[in-house]
């Protein structure tokens, strides 16, 4: 047994022997907030279920929601109030069930409730992963959660909207951001925080030229009155505002949004909140400067969103690394001093520890010399980037031809080594190209939306994490000449600049977005043109287009014949030469075996166990299979979504993998202890609760990532 292990074991013993000395009511038996607290640190102080008896763990009960179907996804995290679970559905009704039996309470559906509102009577299909719950001594306790750019209050007894919040029941996410933003796509992913009468919400928006700002906002809960914004792109005389080479980016610019969500030290009244990139993801010629406060751990007075610091983990991105998931006040033991801090994990693999009061590291972190070449004219990156020394990297960030894939064919070994070859690779800095640029350990990994979780008994930072390489590759993008364009030019304009991001160069679909090839068989001209307004799920809508080049998008991707050699008129915007990119990516391109297996050798998810005390790997392992590979004896993991929960009882509860798998494993030792099959992926972070004494812990089986069918069920264990 290591130091380290000795140390988490003694540790443990003695917190839960203090536990049980103070017989505590505060204990947590819910799930009251997302990611069980608004600590969002994912922990739980139940311990019935433990090291010894999850052998035992059975089905208590399953639910299905009825509305999944294959291309569906479900990444919710439940809350449990008192003995009420509330849950989400594909289709974005929101449940009330038992949480001891499953049994249905309630169903508000807001599809049926936004009848004849939205656009082109086109309901947009947002993923959302939660809600956020609100209860005072004098009114109805309340739900929160968004779908199709609206931001829901529903009576949490009766499933019912409170009309006093907003416009009957409902405040529109475009409020409140800037001019020309209500045509743009916004809408929202991860719940909001709660703090004391305000909810706090970020949203998702565009990646592309034209995107919304991501600034946070917070809206009064009875009245859904705005209380504060905090511009994310800072404007004349705010801090930050000297980061923009350009001083009118705030007009224009996009991004920098807090899609991942929020965590809160209550007691103090400060909230944290990652932040995404600036759009576009992979040309910042348009944006030069370091970009604040895009990439940053932000700590902001919870009570007036004032900020109180803030900490840029990239400078410039250009790689796409927003901050995915929100950062976890933690409390640390160094060198003998206890030390209030945050912890965030990235993308790139990094853990920055930071001070919770000043955002200075803990752990030295370097301003360390990064390429600063690039092909691509206008393009001005940053010359450093900041690099955390402690604790380091619990992922692979280099692809070299050392670390290649040798499990597949001779054939298929020398195809991506030919290939590998051919791109930019060595440093994970490296600029965008025409070539391709490998970018590693990925666009979602290693940590994702899912997050982290710490223990507070033993310090100890638990995260999973994906290793897989994707291929960035940047094109030319034709201006376009005013006037003598048929509509099929302008559409191939129009879809290089808009759609080849997601869908591929040649419509055949990139990463986890889907083939457009054959869209003229799922859509009629009407259908289509309606789609390119509302969005739909990953989609953005695209409504600031015009009828001309919507119509001119449809029959290019519906292959309308007799519409493609038609003139296309459209007359001069202003702000085309703004948003007109010199360079646009050919997609999200994931770097494959011939096999379809990652071209980097395993393992391709992990879990992994830090000690923030110091800084030290306490264990990892490998999660996830291929069932494939794993008959041959191969143990390889899997890409993975969705987080850990770690509890007083010892154990990690997890599923994230492609193998539709839930395990527990030994939090001291990263033993294996329990897995079982799920009807789909659990996509999802579970949740685990107390009823009348007894343990359970449900997880979303939602699917629908990484080529796997949708699913629509929640799964729940508990002991026999």
């Amino acid at each position: 047994m290591t130091k380290n292990s000795i140390y988490f074991l003694l540790a443990s013993i003695l917190f839960i022997i203090s536990c049980n000395d103070k017989k505590s009511t505060a204990a947590n038996t819910g799930w009251t907030a997302y990611g069980g607290n608004k600590a969002n640190n994912h922990y739980s102080s139940l311990a019935q279920i433990d090291t010894a008896n999850t052998s035992r763990l059975k089905v208590a009960w399953q639910f299905s929601t009825g509305d999944g179907d294959n291309m569906t996804q479900m990444q919710v995290n439940p809350l449990i109030i008192d003995t009420t679970m509330y849950i989400i559905s594909p289709r974005l009704k929101l449940i009330a069930l038992h949480a001891a039996t499953g049994n249905p309470i309630w169903t508000y559906d807001p599809v049926a409730d936004s009848a004849g509102e939205n656009r082109n009577g086109k309901f947009s299909f947002n993923v959302y992963r939660g809600t956020s719950y609100y209860k005072n001594d004098t009114s109805q306790p309340r739900l929160f959660f968004s779908a199709n750019s609206k931001l829901y209050c529903i009576n949490a007894n009766t499933g019912k909207p409170i009309t006093g919040f907003g416009t009957n029941g409902k405040i529109d996410l475009h409020n409140d951001l800037r001019e020309g933003a209500e045509n743009l796509y916004v809408i929202s992913t991860t719940p909001g925080m709660i703090y004391k009468d305000m909810i706090i919400v970020g949203t998702r928006v565009e990646e592309g030229p034209i995107a919304a700002p991501g600034h946070i906002r917070a809206y009064d809960v009875h009245t859904g009155k705005l209380r504060w914004i905090f511009h994310t792109i800072p404007q004349p005389g705010e801090p930050g505002f000297e980061t923009w080479d350009d001083t009118l980016a705030y007009k224009h610019i996009g991004g920098a949004n807090a899609w991942a969500g929020f965590s809160l030290d209550e007691e103090k009244g400060i909230l944290f909140s990652p932040t995404g990139s600036a759009s576009f993801d992979f040309y910042g010629g348009k944006r030069t400067g370091n970009n604040l406060y895009a990439n940053c751990v932000l700590a902001l007075d919870a009570g007036t969103g004032k900020r109180i610091w803030h900490f840029q983990t990239v400078h410039h991105d250009v790689w796409d690394r927003d901050l995915p998931t929100a950062p976890i006040p933690v409390t640390l033991t160094k060198e003998g001093e206890k030390i209030e801090a945050v912890a965030q994990v990235t993308k790139s693999g990094y853990v920055f520890v930071l001070d919770r009061a000043t955002g200075k590291p803990v752990y030295p972190v370097e301003e360390v010399p990064v390429p600063t070449e690039t092909s691509l004219t206008g393009e001005k990156l940053s010359p450093t980037q900041p690099v955390p020394t402690v604790p380091k990297p619990f992922v692979r960030q280099v692809l070299t031809e050392n670390d290649l894939n040798t499990l597949v064919a001779d054939s298929s070994y020398q195809d991506i080594k030919k290939r590998l070859a051919s791109y930019k690779t060595g440093n994970m800095f490296n600029a965008p190209t025409k070539e391709g640029t490998v970018i590693f350990p990925g666009f979602d990994g290693g940590a994702e939306w899912g997050g982290s979780g710490f223990d507070p008994a033993t310090g100890i930072l638990y995260v999973n994490a994906s290793e897989m390489p994707w291929i960035l590759t940047m094109v030319d993008v034709k201006q376009k000449a005013r006037g003598t364009e048929t509509n099929q030019q302008a559409a191939r304009r129009l879809y290089t600049a808009l759609c080849m991001n997601c869908h591929g160069a040649d419509r055949q679909g990139a990463g986890n977005f889907p083939a457009i090839k054959n869209a003229k068989e799922k859509y009629t001209p009407q259908q289509f043109f309606s789609l390119l307004t509302s969005g739909r799920r990953m989609m953005p809508a695209f409504a600031q287009l015009s009828e001309a080049e919507k119509q001119a998008l449809a029959s290019f991707i519906l292959d309308e014949k007799q519409n493609q050699q038609k003139a296309f008129v459209q007359p001069p915007k202003p702000e085309d030469e703004y948003y007109h990119l010199p360079y646009n990516s050919t997609g999200y391109h994931k770097f494959l075996t011939q096999e379809g297996y990652p071209a980097v050798a395993p393992p391709w998810g992990t879990l992994n166990a830090i000690n923030l005390n110091t800084g030290e790997l306490v264990w990892k392992q490998v999660l996830g299979d291929y069932p494939e590979l794993k008959e041959k004896g191969y143990h390889t993991g899997t890409e993975n979504y969705g987080g850990p929960v770690i509890t007083a009882g010892g154990v990690l509860f997890i599923a994230a993998t492609s193998d539709s798998k839930f395990r527990v494993f030994n939090k001291a030792t990263g033993a294996l202890l329990f897995e079982t099959n799920l009807p789909a992926p659990g996509f999802a972070t579970p949740a685990t609760y107390s009823i009348n004494g007894k343990q359970y812990v449900v997880i979303a089986c939602g699917g629908g990532k990484l080529g796997k069918p949708g699913g629509d069920s929640y799964v729940t264990f508990a002991l026999p």
